[in-house]
């Protein structure tokens, strides 16, 4: 019963990652601002990075299980 949580939130920082990062890519393949009124490269780095982390996180929470 202890891997219940680790699984969950395995899922949702997957999910958020995965979701994050699929978006930023569209963004920027079709020349959309990732950010309003942010530097284009900057957010885009930015959200990637973010998403990157989510994913690692997620895994590490599926190795804790």
């Amino acid at each position: 019963m202890e891997s219940g949580p680790a699984i969950f939130a395995g899922v949702v920082f997957a999910l958020f990652g995965s979701g994050l990062l699929v978006w930023t890519v569209a963004r920027v393949r079709h020349g959309e601002p990732v950010a309003h009124g942010v530097n284009p490269v900057a957010s885009a780095t930015l959200a990637s990075l973010a998403s990157l982390i989510a994913l690692a996180l997620g895994t590490w929470c599926f190795t804790r299980v």
